[in-house]
Protein backbone atom coordinates (compact mmCIF):
# COMPACT_ATOMS: atom_id res chain seq x y z
CA UNK A 1 0.00 0.00 0.00
CA UNK A 2 0.94 3.63 -0.49
CA UNK A 3 -0.32 6.68 1.37
CA UNK A 4 -0.27 9.82 -0.76
CA UNK A 5 -0.26 13.14 1.05
CA UNK A 6 1.55 16.20 2.31
CA UNK A 7 3.46 16.89 5.51
CA UNK A 8 1.17 19.78 6.44
CA UNK A 9 -2.22 18.11 6.04
CA UNK A 10 -3.83 17.21 9.39
CA UNK A 11 -5.99 14.63 7.62
CA UNK A 12 -2.88 12.92 6.29
CA UNK A 13 -1.35 13.11 9.75
CA UNK A 14 -4.37 11.30 11.17
CA UNK A 15 -3.81 8.38 8.82
CA UNK A 16 -0.06 8.30 9.43
CA UNK A 17 -0.79 7.99 13.16
CA UNK A 18 -3.36 5.26 12.57
CA UNK A 19 -0.84 3.31 10.48
CA UNK A 20 1.83 3.66 13.17
CA UNK A 21 -0.47 2.79 16.08
CA UNK A 22 -1.69 -0.30 14.25
CA UNK A 23 1.84 -1.20 13.07
CA UNK A 24 0.84 -1.37 9.41
CA UNK A 25 3.65 -1.07 6.87
CA UNK A 26 2.78 1.49 4.22
CA UNK A 27 4.94 3.61 1.94
CA UNK A 28 4.39 7.34 2.42
CA UNK A 29 4.59 9.30 -0.83
CA UNK A 30 4.73 13.07 -0.38
CA UNK A 31 2.57 14.99 -2.83
CA UNK A 32 0.35 18.04 -2.62
CA UNK A 33 -2.79 19.04 -4.53
CA UNK A 34 -1.39 22.59 -4.59
CA UNK A 35 1.70 21.62 -6.60
CA UNK A 36 1.55 21.64 -10.41
CA UNK A 37 1.78 18.19 -11.97
CA UNK A 38 0.64 16.36 -8.83
CA UNK A 39 -0.79 12.86 -9.12
CA UNK A 40 -3.62 13.39 -6.67
CA UNK A 41 -6.29 14.48 -9.13
CA UNK A 42 -6.03 11.20 -11.02
CA UNK A 43 -6.20 9.18 -7.79
CA UNK A 44 -9.03 11.11 -6.15
CA UNK A 45 -11.57 12.94 -8.32
CA UNK A 46 -12.01 15.47 -5.50
CA UNK A 47 -8.33 16.38 -5.67
CA UNK A 48 -7.78 15.98 -1.94
CA UNK A 49 -5.36 14.16 0.34
CA UNK A 50 -4.96 11.67 1.87
CA UNK A 51 -5.31 8.93 -0.74
CA UNK A 52 -4.55 5.30 0.08
CA UNK A 53 -3.46 3.25 -2.92
CA UNK A 54 -4.08 -0.45 -2.34
CA UNK A 55 -2.03 -3.36 -3.66
CA UNK A 56 -4.41 -3.82 -6.60
CA UNK A 57 -3.99 -0.11 -7.52
CA UNK A 58 -7.51 0.78 -6.38
CA UNK A 59 -7.80 3.84 -4.14
CA UNK A 60 -9.49 4.80 -0.91
CA UNK A 61 -9.93 8.46 -0.05
CA UNK A 62 -11.23 10.69 2.75
CA UNK A 63 -9.43 10.28 6.05
CA UNK A 64 -12.51 8.93 7.83
CA UNK A 65 -12.99 6.20 5.25
CA UNK A 66 -9.29 5.33 5.18
CA UNK A 67 -9.10 5.14 8.99
CA UNK A 68 -12.07 2.82 9.09
CA UNK A 69 -10.63 0.64 6.34
CA UNK A 70 -7.27 0.31 8.09
CA UNK A 71 -8.86 -0.47 11.43
CA UNK A 72 -10.93 -3.23 9.83
CA UNK A 73 -8.18 -4.90 7.79
CA UNK A 74 -5.77 -5.06 10.74
CA UNK A 75 -7.63 -6.31 13.83
CA UNK A 76 -4.80 -5.53 16.28
CA UNK A 77 -4.98 -2.39 18.41
CA UNK A 78 -8.56 -1.60 17.46
CA UNK A 79 -9.17 2.14 17.32
CA UNK A 80 -12.88 2.06 16.48
CA UNK A 81 -15.35 -0.07 18.49
CA UNK A 82 -17.10 -2.68 16.39
CA UNK A 83 -20.68 -1.59 16.99
CA UNK A 84 -23.26 0.09 19.15
CA UNK A 85 -23.08 3.32 21.09
CA UNK A 86 -19.35 2.94 21.73
CA UNK A 87 -18.70 3.04 18.00
CA UNK A 88 -20.97 6.05 17.57
CA UNK A 89 -19.17 7.82 20.43
CA UNK A 90 -15.78 7.47 18.73
CA UNK A 91 -17.15 8.45 15.32
CA UNK A 92 -18.87 11.46 16.88
CA UNK A 93 -15.55 12.60 18.36
CA UNK A 94 -13.97 12.17 14.95
CA UNK A 95 -16.71 14.24 13.32
CA UNK A 96 -16.25 17.01 15.90
CA UNK A 97 -12.47 17.08 15.47
CA UNK A 98 -12.72 17.01 11.68
CA UNK A 99 -15.27 19.83 11.84
CA UNK A 100 -12.77 21.94 13.79
CA UNK A 101 -10.16 21.06 11.18
CA UNK A 102 -12.43 21.98 8.28
CA UNK A 103 -13.09 25.39 9.82
CA UNK A 104 -9.43 25.92 10.75
CA UNK A 105 -8.29 25.10 7.20
CA UNK A 106 -10.93 27.44 5.76
CA UNK A 107 -9.86 30.23 8.13
CA UNK A 108 -6.18 29.77 7.29
CA UNK A 109 -6.81 29.88 3.55
CA UNK A 110 -9.11 32.89 3.82
CA UNK A 111 -6.55 34.79 5.91
CA UNK A 112 -3.96 34.26 3.15
CA UNK A 113 -6.09 35.97 0.51
CA UNK A 114 -5.03 39.42 -0.64
CA UNK A 115 -6.54 42.59 0.76
CA UNK A 116 -9.75 43.32 -1.09
CA UNK A 117 -10.38 39.62 -1.72
CA UNK A 118 -10.50 38.52 1.91
CA UNK A 119 -13.90 38.28 3.61
CA UNK A 120 -13.61 39.19 7.26
CA UNK A 121 -17.14 37.95 7.84
CA UNK A 122 -16.28 34.52 6.42
CA UNK A 123 -13.03 34.42 8.41
CA UNK A 124 -14.81 35.31 11.65
CA UNK A 125 -17.44 32.65 10.96
CA UNK A 126 -14.79 29.94 10.56
CA UNK A 127 -12.88 31.06 13.64
CA UNK A 128 -16.15 30.98 15.55
CA UNK A 129 -16.62 27.35 14.55
CA UNK A 130 -13.10 26.56 15.69
CA UNK A 131 -13.77 28.19 19.06
CA UNK A 132 -17.11 26.48 19.54
CA UNK A 133 -15.64 23.12 18.55
CA UNK A 134 -12.74 23.43 20.99
CA UNK A 135 -15.13 24.35 23.78
CA UNK A 136 -17.28 21.32 23.00
CA UNK A 137 -14.19 19.07 23.00
CA UNK A 138 -13.16 20.36 26.41
CA UNK A 139 -16.63 19.91 27.85
CA UNK A 140 -16.95 16.39 26.43
CA UNK A 141 -13.53 15.36 27.69
CA UNK A 142 -14.04 16.71 31.21
CA UNK A 143 -11.77 14.90 33.64
CA UNK A 144 -11.45 11.77 31.52
CA UNK A 145 -8.00 10.45 30.64
CA UNK A 146 -9.12 9.56 27.10
CA UNK A 147 -11.84 10.86 24.81
CA UNK A 148 -13.54 7.47 24.87
CA UNK A 149 -13.05 4.48 27.12
CA UNK A 150 -9.85 3.55 28.93
CA UNK A 151 -7.37 3.31 26.03
CA UNK A 152 -6.39 5.34 23.00
CA UNK A 153 -8.89 5.36 20.14
CA UNK A 154 -9.49 7.15 16.87
CA UNK A 155 -11.23 9.82 18.94
CA UNK A 156 -7.95 10.81 20.61
CA UNK A 157 -6.04 10.69 17.33
CA UNK A 158 -8.58 12.94 15.64
CA UNK A 159 -8.61 15.45 18.51
CA UNK A 160 -4.80 15.57 18.65
CA UNK A 161 -4.61 16.27 14.92
CA UNK A 162 -7.14 19.08 15.24
CA UNK A 163 -5.32 20.65 18.19
CA UNK A 164 -1.95 20.32 16.46
CA UNK A 165 -3.20 21.96 13.30
CA UNK A 166 -4.80 24.87 15.17
CA UNK A 167 -1.48 25.47 16.93
CA UNK A 168 0.38 25.20 13.61
CA UNK A 169 -1.81 27.45 11.47
CA UNK A 170 -3.79 29.57 13.94
CA UNK A 171 -1.32 30.34 16.76
CA UNK A 172 -3.48 33.20 18.04
CA UNK A 173 -6.08 30.62 19.13
CA UNK A 174 -4.57 29.78 22.51
CA UNK A 175 -6.55 26.65 23.24
CA UNK A 176 -3.89 25.25 25.61
CA UNK A 177 -4.35 28.11 28.05
CA UNK A 178 -8.12 28.16 27.75
CA UNK A 179 -8.66 24.41 28.01
CA UNK A 180 -6.03 22.77 30.24
CA UNK A 181 -7.70 19.36 29.96
CA UNK A 182 -7.16 19.40 26.20
CA UNK A 183 -3.54 20.45 26.78
CA UNK A 184 -3.04 17.53 29.18
CA UNK A 185 -4.46 15.06 26.65
CA UNK A 186 -2.42 16.53 23.81
CA UNK A 187 0.82 16.47 25.83
CA UNK A 188 0.22 12.85 26.81
CA UNK A 189 -0.38 11.83 23.21
CA UNK A 190 2.72 13.69 22.04
CA UNK A 191 4.81 11.33 24.14
CA UNK A 192 3.87 8.55 21.73
CA UNK A 193 6.25 8.25 18.76
CA UNK A 194 3.42 8.14 16.20
CA UNK A 195 2.29 11.59 17.27
CA UNK A 196 5.67 13.21 17.87
CA UNK A 197 7.05 12.05 14.52
CA UNK A 198 4.15 13.41 12.48
CA UNK A 199 4.02 17.02 13.68
CA UNK A 200 3.12 19.15 10.63
CA UNK A 201 6.01 20.97 8.98
CA UNK A 202 6.38 23.19 5.94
Amino acid sequence: MKLIGSLTSPYVRKIRIVLAEKKIDCEFVIDSPWVAGNQISRLNPLGKVPVLVLDDASTVYDSRVIAEYLDAVAPNNRLIPASGRERISVKRWEALADGVLDAAVAAFLEARRRDGERSQGWLDRQLGKVGDGLQAMSQELGEQAWCHGSVISLADISVACALGYVSFRLPDVRWGQQYPNLRTLHDKLMQRPAFAETVPVE
